[in-house]
């Protein structure tokens, strides 16, 4: 690296990068903006470092703001310096990674930095989808700015000192920061939902770590996969109990027991992450009605329904699966929708983005019904009406209208106890029980919850070479 980009930026992708991997481009970039005495200030890289390394062996390309230069303002040449990194990415096929520690728009080059914020979000634009992108944010990050990390694929935030926002607390109407800091990590992963990952620097530095090791560096990468020595076959003879929590059932399930859960503090009756099983990542999208502390108690509980969150997190994450050609696990535990005034403005339209998600994504998808599966928000949930390739359902799973003592009391009004217990137990035989699905071939195989791992290691091993074509079109408008 060269001495006119020693500085805290250098520190931190040298702390996220292999040890001694990095190279820099760019490093003599200066600012070009003579106005208002610039000319007169030292600008070494124009308050950004780019460059390349790698990480556990991946190539990634990797810029850092330099808050000692100007702020690490967003002007012309230091935009540039990104969109020159983008550029090359693309062609590489690697994933960029953003460090964002930034006072802003730098003013003393007005139109030419408004310039240079379009030009960045054009690159991101091109590359969503081709290449993964991650956002870090360390230090200031906002204005026009927070539209960076909303355009990457995922985020992180620094907890204690990063800020993200658009308007300052401070500047909402009838707000101020010592009531609701809306530039916290705590707002913008809990209510935002803006944030995937929450942490100290060193946290950080780990969790992007992770993250590169189980997705695929482009668009066309097949290469992802690692050699995996954990049992393929191997039962979990407890995951039945873990019906309530889809992180457990994952953390069960996969490859050495991990499982990387994406906005784990958002909408958090919607699970979404990512496993390995046989070495192959899978995207996991599920139902949670429970969530275990560390010692396995309950530590919090969630209505069993669908939410307007929940829809459009897992829509989001399920698009980013079908992106960049990882398999689709769904985990469908689920009664109806939330029903409230404030959830009715805006269901609707949140389901239709995640029905939309599921039938529109042409990798190879999976359905286990672990625990009730009721209504239209059965169909929602990658159902085989939506095109799942293989359904599973646990032996105890409840597939259907409704539950059936409610259908019982609808359908024979008036009549007393003894007649409804008799006819909800009908009901449940014939219309409401996994094997009243699988006989009419909604549900593929009825399996033992402890055989999870193996069934699904078959399956996404039998659909890798799953190919589906679809009608010409340039877009949905979903």
């Amino acid at each position: 690296m060269s001495n006119t980009s020693q500085s805290l930026a250098s520190t931190r992708i040298n702390a996220l990068l292999d040890e001694n991997s990095f190279v820099e481009i760019g490093g003599y970039v200066t600012a070009r903006s003579t106005d208002f005495n610039m000319h007169e200030k030292e600008t070494p890289g124009d308050g950004v470092v780019t460059g390349y390394g790698v990480i556990d062996g991946n190539l990634v390309y990797v810029y850092c703001q330099d808050a000692a230069v100007l702020g690490g303002t967003i002007g012309e040449m230091h935009a540039k310096k990104i969109t020159a990194l983008y550029d090359m990415a693309m062609k590489m096929g690697a994933p960029v990674i953003g460090l964002i520690d930034c006072a802003g728009i730098r003013l003393q080059e007005a139109t030419d930095a408004l310039n240079a914020f379009g030009e960045i979000y054009l690159k991101q634009t091109l590359a969503s989808g081709v290449i993964p992108q991650i956002t870090a944010v360390f230090g200031t990050c906002g204005g026009g700015l927070a539209l960076v990390p909303a355009l990457t694929d995922f985020t992180f935030m620094e907890s204690e000192k990063a800020k993200l926002f658009v308007n300052s607390p401070n500047a909402l109407e009838g707000n101020h920061e010592s009531k609701c800091d809306t530039a916290s990590a705590k707002f913008q992963s809990e209510d935002a939902g803006l944030v995937d990952f929450t942490g100290s620097e060193d946290e950080i530095y780990a969790g992007i770590r992770e993250l590169i090791s189980m997705i695929p560096s482009n668009n066309e990468d097949d290469m992802s996969y690692e050699e995996c020595t954990d049992d393929l076959n191997r039962a979990s003879e407890a995951l039945e109990n873990a019906v309530g929590d889809p992180a457990v059932i994952c953390s069960e399930i996969g490859d050495d027991h991990v499982f990387v859960e994406t906005k784990a503090a958002y909408a958090k009756e919607m699970v979404t992450g990512f496993v390995r099983l046989n070495g192959m990542t899978v995207g996991v999208v599920g139902n949670r009605t429970e969530r275990y502390d560390e010692d396995g108690n309950v530590a919090e509980k969630y209505a069993d329904v669908l939410t307007a969150r929940g829809a459009r997190k897992a829509a989001k994450f399920v698009k980013f699966c079908d992106a960049f050609e990882i398999p689709v696990l769904t985990l469908t535990n689920l009664t109806g929708f939330k029903a409230d005034t404030h959830s009715e403005r805006c269901i609707a339209a949140a389901a239709a983005e995640l029905t939309y998600a599921f039938a529109d994504a042409t990798v190879a998808k999976v359905n286990v019904i672990t625990g009730k599966a009721f209504g239209s928000v059965y169909t929602i949930m990658n159902s085989k009406a939506l095109g799942a390739d293989m359904t599973y359902a646990w032996e105890n799973a409840e597939i259907g209208m409704m539950d059936a003592k409610s259908a019982a009391k609808i359908m024979y009004d008036g009549e007393d106890a003894a007649v409804i217990n008799e006819k909800a137990a009908e009901y449940a035989a014939l219309q409401s029980s996994a094997l009243s699905a699988a006989k009419r071939g909604y549900v593929d195989t009825i399996i033992d919850a402890k055989d999870t791992r193996k069934y699904l290691i078959g399956a996404f091993e039998m659909l890798f070479t799953k190919r589906e074509d679809r009608p010409g079109k340039k877009h949905g408008t979903v």
